[in-house]
């Protein structure tokens, strides 16, 4: 019993730390987004939508940054 106790504990821990690290780079990533926007409302609606298709394009993290900054060249 002992060890089926250990076991569920340490899978919640790794499952919840996995969740964590997750939410953590959805954050900075919108983080990266809406600072490379600026305080337009519209512009920072416009480019939470460019991050939306960035995900959906699969493109990689650290091409993010670049990625968003030309999108933002093409916003009128």
């Amino acid at each position: 019993m002992d060890y089926f106790i250990i076991a569920v504990t340490t899978i919640a821990g790794l499952v919840f730390h996995a969740w964590l690290f997750v939410r953590f780079r959805r954050w900075a990533d919108r983080d990266l987004a809406l600072s490379l926007a600026g305080s337009d409302p519209d512009k920072r609606t416009w480019i939470l939508e460019r991050l939306a298709a960035a995900k959906a394009a699969k493109v990689k993290r650290k091409d993010l940054q670049g990625w968003l900054e030309r999108e933002l060249e093409s916003y009128n």
